[in-house]
């Protein structure tokens, strides 16, 4: 279970610790009471027929429940109290049986970082609270703390104190003395944790959070799967009953830890929590921009902590967020408080590929690490290339859906024929070549009088319209109808290679599996538009033509992902003119862009 003891809260600023975190204890644990009096009632509901039974029979010994209609009685309630019984039973079997869910980590042993535990013990000893029973890395900017007592567990963690999980672009982007000001209210929830009340209550909530989805679990049979699900809607309803006061539990847990830890660093709480929020940015940044291709290309970076600080450097110098970032380089950064940073990075990369884009545990000849200094020829470029290929396969198959023979007649790969099949005329269609002028057979003169008495009459000045009358087109009026079919054909593919990635995650060993199962995936952008992609293949088209005519080379961007270095500078004025001719059909801009850049759009490109 995860308490909501993040590292991103620093308490609300009261100015008596010790009678804040008596407020807060106390708080906690009356709350904690309450979802105890929860499971007490359900315990006094499942054992009140069998009472009942008990009753009728005392009163049939004594003499007073006498008489065939008592009998029936006796006999209704005791076979109601023995299922009742039977189901109670099944229920606390299940709820005790529960693996309630951990969270994916890097376990960091006390041998891999000695100088990390011997700060948290510290920060323990300063706050007078227990020290965790181990750290753990998770590749997310948060911390909290994670109870493992679960004997399914015990071996991750221990049976005492719950488990510190430290977000690992935090031990690369903060100092020594930022992360122990993030840490403090985290380590302080372990002197809550310790009060009997509060850790029955948790276990309780633990597990029929457990409980809930047992029937989704594999490997049961129909039978089974229909008690399960039984189970189930009882745990939710007592999750239902007791959710208020375990949510106020922890929220009074919280409010204790972080009055508790008002004392530690006082000077350096507000600048630690400026940089959780900008390793936030920096993070989400990264992962979205820069791995996710790599990722989807079959390669996953394997510094991504160390990348993050690159990024939030980067971040740092085209916005001015980090004030006296200069002398922040000058303090003991928390990576050195690890062992061996490069082997923790990279289980921390590969852990975060698992998770949010379903790779396999270990590398393989399609799914291998990259370096950075690598990243511009194994992924950039490929990516380039790859989306280029798809982009004439989908071509190919338009012309041969349109014209039988068309896809065999068409000639190398270039980026003439993408201009040329996107580009419209003045009046919203198609650019097609001019047709030649047909011959007009000769007329006698009668004939050319009555084509004239024939033709369209002209209107009178009341009948036209003016320029204003006409009617203005819709915001949403298609301009590019070629633009449109080729963006739901390439959507069309996509979606499709996507879905196959996704069975064979689903299907084989390639997705992440803990200890408690497969674990879904948490894609990290929302799915795009057409002309999105669309536009995204264009550009990775133009890309490769300049890579291929000119002295143009692939290029990473830490905030922005792939960038195309023209003469060693990163171009940065594509983007605009490759949507002039996706959206509106005019290749006037692109084209100039071309001419000035060098690149010889009928040359053939080198696809993937």
């Amino acid at each position: 279970m995860r308490y909501d003891v993040s590292g991103s809260g620093f308490g609300n600023g009261g100015s008596d610790s010790g009678l804040g975190e008596e407020w807060g204890v106390r708080a906690a644990r009356s709350r904690a009471l309450a979802v105890l009096r929860v499971r007490g009632r359900a315990l006094g509901a499942a054992i009140l027929p069998a009472a009942v039974a008990v009753v009728l029979y005392a009163g049939e010994v004594t003499g007073h429940f006498t008489g065939t209609g008592w009998a029936t009685a006796r006999w209704t309630v005791t076979v109601l109290a023995v299922l009742v019984l039977l189901a109670a039973a099944a229920v606390a079997l299940v709820v005790a049986r529960a693996r309630p869910a951990v969270t994916p980590t890097v376990e960091l042993t006390e041998t891999a970082a000695p100088d990390l535990h011997r700060l948290v013990r510290d920060l323990a000893d300063r706050l007078d609270v227990p020290a965790p029973a181990a750290i753990a890395l998770t590749p997310d900017c948060d911390s909290w703390l994670e109870d493992r007592s679960h004997r399914a567990h015990r071996q991750a963690g221990a049976a005492g104190s719950p488990v510190l999980v430290i977000g690992s672009p935090f031990l690369w982007w903060m100092r020594v003395a930022e992360l122990r000001a993030v840490l403090a209210p985290v380590v302080a929830g372990t002197g809550p944790a310790a009060d009997p009340d509060i850790a029955a209550a948790r276990r309780f909530v633990r597990g029929l959070d457990a409980a809930a989805v047992v029937a989704d679990g594999p490997g049961l049979g129909p039978l089974r799967r229909l008690g399960a699900r039984g189970v189930g809607r009882v745990a939710r309803l007592l999750l239902r009953a007791c959710g208020t006061h375990a949510a106020e539990m922890e929220r009074g847990v919280a409010a204790a830890g972080s009055e508790r830890a008002q004392a530690v660093d006082r000077e350096t709480r507000m600048v630690a929590q400026e940089q959780v929020g900008l390793a936030y940015a920096g993070w989400d940044r990264l992962l979205t921009r820069v791995a996710l291709p790599a990722w989807r290309m079959g390669r996953w970076p394997s510094g991504l902590d160390a990348g993050v600080v690159s990024a939030l450097t980067e971040l740092s110098r085209r916005d001015r967020l980090a004030e006296g970032y200069s002398s922040r380089l000058g303090e003991r950064p928390a990576c050195d408080l690890l062992e061996e940073p490069g082997a923790v990075d990279e289980a921390a990369s590969l852990l975060a590929a698992r998770l949010f884009h379903g790779g396999p545990a270990e590398a393989g000849p399609d799914w291998a690490p990259v370096e950075w200094s690598r990243y511009p020829e194994e992924v950039v470029d490929r990516k380039w290339r790859a989306d280029a290929a798809r982009l004439h396969e989908v071509l190919d198959r338009l012309a041969a859906a349109e014209a039988p023979g068309a896809a065999d007649a068409a000639g190398a790969p270039t980026l003439t024929r993408v201009l040329t099949h996107l580009t419209t005329a003045p009046d919203g269609r198609p650019a097609q070549p001019p047709e030649p002028e047909r011959p007009v057979p000769a007329a006698d003169e009668d004939d050319r009088t009555s084509l004239e008495d024939d033709s369209v009459p002209v209107e009178d000045e009341d009948d036209r319209t003016s320029p204003e009358d006409d009617p203005v087109p819709a915001e949403d009026e298609v301009r590019n109808p070629a633009a449109d079919t080729l963006a739901a054909a390439l959507s069309a593919r996509v979606a499709r290679e996507d879905a196959e990635r996704e069975a064979r995650v689903t299907a084989g060993a390639a997705g992440f599996s803990g200890p408690d199962g497969p674990w879904p995936l948490c894609p990290l952008v929302p799915p795009r538009t057409g002309r999105d992609l669309l536009a995204d293949h264009v550009t990775a088209l133009v890309c490769c033509a300049a890579v291929d005519t000119t002295g143009a080379a692939p290029g990473l961007d830490w905030l922005d992902g792939p960038a195309l270095l023209v003469d060693g500078v990163r171009s940065t004025d594509l983007a605009p003119r490759v949507l002039a001719l996706v959206e509106d059909g005019d290749p006037a801009p692109l084209r100039a862009w071309l001419a000035t850049t060098g690149v010889r759009p009928e040359k053939p490109v080198r696809l993937l």
